[in-house]
């Protein structure tokens, strides 16, 4: 006999969604503006009210963006992709040695870790600029690789030890039943499983770097090279009514974290829960 169910969907399901709806609708909306306004030509911009929509729009700040901002966001590339390659050289075998390996310290290691992701960045960027002054760093790309690392390397360790705590000794036991040594059985069993955390650790260190602007304007700031955020910043001071040109340089710099975030969404989902549930 086949039961029909008479239940209706609880009413108070729908105004959930709409009111999640709108409350994502307001927090996007300077997104949208942000568009916006990159599309739309100086004088519409003195409308009042202005333009929700560009019915006459222009691509004239992106041009301006090409001819002016390449070099900005060229350096933030190289500082970001550089920052996660030593993030990842530093963290991971950190993160396997305190999840498997249990030195000694390492709970003590561990909260250092912690305390030091509380540490306000301006106390750190002047504890650096007056390292970098005695080593003549100052506004150096390296300089800035290093500093925009130690955001990145606690949060880093945390998140590899959670996950590599999670993976079952038996395949370490393998390993080294098979003659692997520590070191094989970490580059050829431990980080290949550790995917997930990889490209969490990746994304967020990229994420770190690229929109650093306290240790770029503090340890790089007039220097030869310098990243997209005093790009902007510059832009700002000397462009201060040319808005479509200041919004378009906003657009395209955060493209790159857009894109990268909507790709490695899942695995940053697997990364950042990993550990959370042990049996």
């Amino acid at each position: 006999m086949t039961v029909v169910s008479t239940s209706r969907p609880r009413p108070s399901r729908w105004w959930k969604t709409a009111t999640g709806t709108a409350l994502t609708a307001v927090m996007l909306f300077p997104v949208y503006w942000m568009l916006n306004v990159s599309f739309t030509r100086d004088q519409d911009m003195r409308k009042n009210p202005p333009d929700l929509f560009p019915t006459r729009g222009t691509l004239s700040g992106y041009r301006m963006v090409l001819d002016e901002q390449l070099p900005y966001l060229g350096t933030s590339l190289l500082v970001g992709l550089s920052t996660v390659a030593l993030t990842i050289t530093l963290a991971a075998p950190a993160g396997y040695a305190l999840a498997k390996l249990h030195p000694r310290g390492g709970g003590v290691l561990s909260f250092a870790l912690l305390a030091a992701q509380m540490i306000p960045g301006i106390i750190m960027a002047m504890g650096f600029y007056a390292i970098y002054l005695q080593l003549g760093l100052l506004q150096s790309v390296p300089g800035l690789i290093v500093a925009d690392s130690t955001l990145a390397v606690p949060f880093a360790v945390l998140i590899f030890t959670a996950f590599m705590s999670g993976i079952p000794k038996e395949l370490i036991q393998a390993a080294t039943m098979d003659g692997a040594g520590t070191l094989r059985t970490f580059w050829s069993v431990i980080l290949p499983i550790s995917r997930n955390s990889v490209v969490t650790v990746s994304l967020f260190a990229f994420l770190w770097s690229w929109s650093d602007f306290i240790f770029a304007s503090t340890l790089v700031n007039g220097g030869t090279h310098e990243p997209i955020t005093l790009g902007i910043y510059h832009y700002i001071g000397n462009n201060n009514q040319e808005w479509n040109a200041i919004m378009a340089t906003a657009v395209v710099a955060s493209l790159p974290a857009a894109v990268i975030l909507v790709l490695a969404q899942r695995y940053v989902a697997a990364g950042v829960t990993a550990g959370a549930v042990k049996d």
